[in-house]
């Protein structure tokens, strides 16, 4: 069996967390893996599997060069104790910290990095994006496989002059689906939970309260629509910008900030429509989990967004900061909930099959096959 050393900048509450996680358990019969991993802040929360255990590492999402230094001496110490034949980063930072350390120790493990999506556009400004840029491309020489969790992804980097063709690989997100699918319809929770009525229109969004999910253009757009309320469901470091802008509003009443839910599948059931106003997307898992429980969703046209949702077919999707075209397309899923269950169901369907967790352990078992010449 080769050995894996999985990297992740976190494990906050997210796609990435979620693909860790499953790919680590879900591989350990073959290719068993130490996952190594920062801690987020609490404002992000944590994912965690009973089943895989962590290693913690001196990871920050920040630039830091003293805590980056650290960071990449213990990456190193890590790699000399394991000697994994296999060194997978996942996130910029691990990414950057990880394949620098595979680069120092001999013999040189096989390295793959997976772009979930990437901080090129909408994160920072263009000095540091530039900066990271040409960092990519500069560890993209030094990295054996490049992973993207869709075409757009890897289109966007590979036009970038991030890698070459040779070295990019679609592997598409596959997620634990069956809590979702279970879903039969309304619960009741979260409008308990909110003191809402069974009729009141309500709209959700489940994630990081992070300025990249541009969710002040959701709360303006919400605010032309009477009548309907909005739950945005998580947290996240701009939880008092967008509390401040609700109020200037006067939408206290009707948008909602409850936090991370314990039941997420028992709480997205109850909404009437699940959007995402994000500026940059790598593979929603908001939108995949929605769909599975067969909920209507309106989402912005970024990034990997349509990987997922298909403009008419299974969802509305919208230019990204046009508040007016949001709730345009909001109030079209509201005001015909026959179109929109049709659409919804026929996501089900189809995010259902494509990504699976199944298929997505098979798909990187298969990588990893071929890379130490297995199988």
């Amino acid at each position: 069996m080769a050995s894996v050393l999985r990297l992740a900048t976190r494990l906050n509450i997210g796609g990435p967390a979620r693909h860790c996680l499953l790919l680590t358990k879900g591989l350990a019969d073959e290719f068993p893996t130490t996952l190594a991993v920062g801690t987020p802040p609490p404002e992000e929360g944590e994912m965690s599997d009973p089943e895989v255990v962590v290693r913690r590492l001196p990871l920050t999402r920040p630039i830091h060069p003293r805590s980056d230094a650290h960071a990449l001496a213990a990456s190193r110490a890590l790699l000399c104790e394991i000697r994994p034949a296999i060194v997978h980063t996942h996130m910029a930072k691990a990414g950057m910290v990880g394949r620098v350390a595979a680069a120092t120790v001999r013999p040189r493990p096989v390295t793959v990095h997976t772009f979930h999506g990437h901080v090129l556009d909408g994160y920072f400004s263009r000095p540091v994006q530039q900066a990271f840029l040409a960092a990519e491309r500069l560890l993209a020489r030094h990295t054996d496989v490049l992973v993207a969790v869709s075409p757009q992804v890897r289109d966007t980097l590979a036009a970038l002059g991030v890698g070459t063709p040779e070295q990019w690989r679609v592997v598409p997100l596959g997620l634990e689906l069956a809590s979702f699918a279970a879903v039969a319809g309304p619960t009741g929770r979260l409008r308990q939970h909110l003191g809402l009525a069974s009729d009141v229109p309500l709209v959700g969004a489940v994630g990081r309260l992070v300025a990249i999910k541009d969710l002040t253009t959701l709360v303006r757009a919400v605010a032309r629509l009477d009548g309907v309320h909005l739950a945005l469901i998580g947290d996240g470091e701009q939880r008092a910008e967008l509390e401040a802008l609700v109020a200037s509003l006067g939408l206290e009443g009707r948008v909602h900030l409850p936090g991370w839910a314990e039941d997420v599948p028992r709480w997205v059931a109850d909404l009437d429509v699940v959007a995402l106003t994000s500026r940059n997307e790598g593979t929603p898992v908001a939108l995949i989990e929605a769909l599975a429980a067969g909920r209507p969703v309106v989402a912005t046209a970024v990034g990997g967004v349509p990987f997922v949702v298909h403009d008419g077919a299974t969802g509305w999707l919208v230019p990204p900061g046009d508040p007016a075209a949001t709730a345009d397309a909001i109030q079209a899923a509201l005001g015909d909930p026959a179109e929109a269950a049709c659409r919804a169901a026929r996501g089900r369907a189809e995010v259902l099959a494509r990504f699976a967790a199944a298929r997505l352990v098979a798909d990187v078992r298969s990588l990893y096959r071929e890379l130490v010449g297995a199988g």
